[in-house]
């Protein structure tokens, strides 16, 4: 397909870089998930404890453990993650429940308090637990609030009109309501009775209610400060490094005096690359449905009463649409990517064993039926159609890992297959490789895939929300913010040495120092999504800190993206030919903008524990998600879509 430099057109297999960068590397990367592995231990050690059973002022049993445990089930395949939040995590149409009880309770309780506000407050940061016997101890005024509590959720879940972007009657069972009543006086307990030992609750006294004396930790705004200086001092060390060894470490470095290529016409396709275009319009209707949806969520903030005259709620209610939204975008991004590892493989190994294009239609073929079979699922399971017994094959609903285990096992399996077609097709070439070049670093990115997707697994109903949250993020942020980031660097400078705009030795510089970039901050950054979940201290402490570190390298990419469009624009009017990739080139620039903006500044901006303190559960938690998931994952999903295509397309159209 291309003709790169004569220097690059032969296996190499020796190291084309210093063993340095490798070294570096691993042992930034190894640091960083050995810190995880620390910090995993305090989660299980000191996450809030579910009480064996909660006893009221009398004596008498209010609720169980049992019921907090299938309290978070309801709310889970009720999809109610994807309506209001649980901790601050979740949608933001609905109410948080844990600060919606928790203030209901404040209210509730503060006439019956004697004592006045200052008794009330002592009151609710009393821990009355007894790990002895596992029995915690509601006051009085605790426990009247929990039985009006109990009333209003009854009220609010069982309401027969479709106001609220719910289904009608969305729950009504009493023994359901009790325990999802159960659930959420757990976590507001948690939301306010301190630490054994601590002066702050086991959320970091989150959410802010002056009521029961919840405001921000001295952990939260020290944190907060170290992070700006922790951000500030990185930047400028950042580019006191790039103005030095700039033209080493960027694109601009050495790279080839004209491009290289083959017109799409000249180009005879494998097999497998030509099954990649079902590929990409399977790619083309997810987005389209995705969008839409999205178009019907955000409808639902300016009329829940209907859409247009039509009650779309009985129908399509908001958690369903959200749901669906959030599951398509997962769903055409990786589909892309799919697609797209399966074109390059042959050009890398400039040859394509028997077979590919089978395989390729059986990942396919279970990609299809893992989308159907997730969203059916979905949809049963939000009408109240899906046992508990049967949530294996139901839904999940934790926000973004809503498929459910069945789903989330053939996804992985599907990814496995993937990279299992990778490797047969690349094996002749990563023979003659070291195992620290281009050609393996695009195998092991792709491998990390569904390596850390796979973590996901960890994260069940069962669990308490600290536990699984904890896990639930290391797909949410470490599988898309770190690992799925290699694999569009990796893709990024792979195309680049195709095209022949850049030379294999400064891609892979680039692919090395985006390593170590990355994950200085993106792997203990992941813990800056548990601030206010029931994780200890430290982990705002780490978590706020390196995250701060993850605007570095995006900083960098913005850099780069000037060069990297300007090197395209020269290479461009250097060529004796039609550049046939130009748009490619344009969507893959767009990637380091947004990344940027998405992920860097807009993710920052919520990102200081003082700050995420006020905000989280708003729409800038959304923004961020949307500016860095669309910006940078769908951006290079488009410009891996017209790379590819461009080969299948009539070179006059």
């Amino acid at each position: 397909m291309t003709a790169p430099p004569s220097a690059d057109a032969v296996p190499h297999r020796r190291l084309l870089i210093s063993k340095a960068w490798v070294q570096v590397a691993v042992l930034v990367v190894l640091f960083g998930f050995l810190v995880l592995g620390v910090l995993a231990y305090l989660v299980y050690r000191d996450e809030p404890p579910v009480p064996q059973q909660v006893v009221g002022d009398r004596g008498q049993v209010l609720f169980t453990g049992d019921d907090i445990t299938s309290g978070q089930q309801v709310f889970l395949r009720s999809g109610l993650m994807q309506y209001g939040s649980i901790f601050g995590h979740g949608a933001y149409l609905g109410p948080d429940f844990t600060a919606d009880y928790l203030h209901r309770a404040a209210t509730i309780a503060r006439p019956n308090e004697p004592g006045g506000d200052t008794a009330l407050i002592a009151d609710f940061q009393a821990n009355r637990y007894d790990p002895a016997t596992r029995t915690l101890r509601f006051s009085g005024p605790q426990t009247t609030a929990y039985l009006a509590n109990e009333r209003h959720y009854a009220d609010f879940f069982g309401d027969p009109t479709t106001g609220k972007g719910l289904l009608p009657n969305a729950i009504t069972d009493p023994a359901e309501i009790h325990r999802l009543t159960s659930y959420f006086a757990w976590s507001a307990w948690a939301a306010a009775a301190h630490r054994p030992g601590a002066d702050h609750s086991y959320t970091n006294s989150w959410p802010p209610e002056p009521l029961v004396g919840n405001r921000p930790t001295a952990d939260n705004i020290v944190w907060s400060v170290l992070s700006l200086i922790a951000l500030l001092g990185g930047i400028g060390a950042l580019f006191g490094v790039y103005g030095r060894y700039g033209d080493r470490l960027g694109w601009r470095g050495r790279q080839a005096d004209t491009l290289s290529f083959r017109q799409p016409g000249e180009v005879a396709l494998t097999p497998a690359q030509r099954v990649t275009a079902p590929f990409f319009f399977v790619v083309a209707a997810l987005f389209v449905a995705q969008s839409l949806l999205g178009g019907a969520s955000e409808h639902y903030r300016a009329d829940l009463s209907g859409f247009f005259g039509l009650d779309l709620a009985r129908l399509l209610p908001y958690n369903l649409t959200r749901t669906w939204h959030l599951q398509m975008a997962l769903f055409w991004v990786a589909a892309a990517f799919l697609a797209a590892g399966i074109f390059l493989a042959p050009i890398i190994a400039r040859r394509e064993p028997r077979g590919q294009d089978r395989l390729s239609m059986i990942l396919l073929g279970a990609l299809i039926v893992v989308v159907a079979g997730s969203l059916a699922g979905e949809f049963f399971s939000i009408r109240g159609m899906v046992p508990a017994s049967a949530r294996f094959i139901g839904a999940n609903q934790y926000e973004y890992l809503d498929l459910a285990r069945l789903w989330q096992i053939l996804l992985t399996a599907g990814m496995g297959l993937w990279a299992f077609i990778l490797w047969r097709g690349l094996r002749g070439r990563l023979r003659g490789e070291h195992r620290g070049n281009l050609p393996w670093m695009f195998f092991w990115a792709a491998l990390a895939i569904p390596v850390i997707y796979a973590i996901g697994l960890l994260s069940r109903t069962t669990d308490t929300f600290t536990t699984a949250d904890f896990w639930r993020f290391w797909v949410v942020h470490l599988w898309v913010e770190d690992f799925l980031e290699l694999f569009t660097t990796v893709v990024v400078a792979y195309i680049f040495v195709l095209l022949g705009v850049i030379r294999e030795k400064v891609a892979l510089i680039v692919v090395y120092f985006d390593i170590v970039l990355y994950s200085v901050g993106g792997v203990i950054g992941t813990m800056h999504h548990l601030y206010f979940s029931g994780a200890p201290a430290q982990h705002m402490a780490l978590g706020a800190f390196f995250s701060a570190a993850e605007v570095i390298p995006l900083t960098f990419l913005t850099v780069e993206a000037w060069a990297f469009l300007q090197l395209g624009a020269r290479q461009e009017a250097a060529s004796p030919t039609p550049f046939p990739h130009r748009w490619a080139v344009m969507f893959l620039v767009a990637v380091g903008f947004w990344n940027f903006l998405g992920a860097g500044v807009f993710g920052f901006l919520i990102n200081l524990p003082i700050v995420s303190y006020y905000e989280i559960g708003t729409g800038l938690t959304a923004n961020h998600a949307h500016g860095s998931m669309m910006g940078v994952y769908g951006m290079l999903a488009i410009a891996m879509a017209l790379f590819c295509l461009r080969y299948m397309i009539p070179p006059r159209l």
